[in-house]
């Protein structure tokens, strides 16, 4: 077998994993949505299975990359850079960057709603930043609930239970960049009910 492509197949289960924890899938949910089983995904993300096609078309779907990226495929000197949006829990998001691993960055797109949500906490590993493009985004850290308006910015770890929802019945626009634990953005946002409304 050619070296490149032995090197590109024998990285595959690294970007698997980040692919997974980037986009906080589960190994129980990504083989729901795959129909592979919970211990031959983890034997890819481990490198104990080889990766065939098969089991790479249902992945790179899920994950919404092509199979290139996720064999780390060479460039071919087209520098268009093809990022294809995915749908989450309504929201729309779209990748802004390339690389597995490392820190990703992520436009989210949250349409109008007519009933506010209920926050349902979560945690990771990890550190994030937000940028709200337009409208108004609700923000729960822990027992800390923000309200942040286009032009403002938050930075946060991941390790404290948050959830972000709209917090009008407008929809609302932001970056978010997602990193390994300990690299920080040094941007703060401000409390609800301070300054603007």
């Amino acid at each position: 077998m050619d070296d490149s492509l032995e090197t590109a197949l024998e990285g595959v289960g690294s970007r698997l994993r980040s692919l997974r924890t980037d986009r906080r899938f589960t190994l129980a949910g990504v083989s729901a949505g795959t129909g592979i089983s919970v211990s031959t995904l983890s034997r890819l993300e481990s490198g104990q299975r080889r990766a065939t096609l098969e089991l790479l078309m249902p992945l790179a779907r899920i994950y919404g990359v092509t199979i290139d990226e996720l064999v780390d495929a060479p460039a071919t000197g087209d520098p268009r850079v093809h990022m294809r949006p995915f749908r989450r829990h309504g929201a729309t998001i779209i990748p802004l960057t390339e690389q597995a691993g490392g820190i990703r960055a992520y436009k989210y797109i949250l349409p109008g709603k007519a009933a506010p949500s209920q926050p349902q906490l979560k945690t990771h590993e990890g550190y994030e930043w937000l940028y709200v493009l337009s409208g108004k985004l609700r923000l729960v850290l822990g027992e800390k609930e923000l309200v942040l308006s286009s032009g403002e910015a938050a930075e946060f770890n991941t390790r404290v239970p948050h959830w972000m929802d709209n917090a009008t019945g407008d929809s609302v626009e932001f970056l978010a960049l997602f990193g390994p634990q300990g690299e920080r953005a040094h941007l703060r946002a401000r409390p609800a009910g301070s300054g603007r409304s």
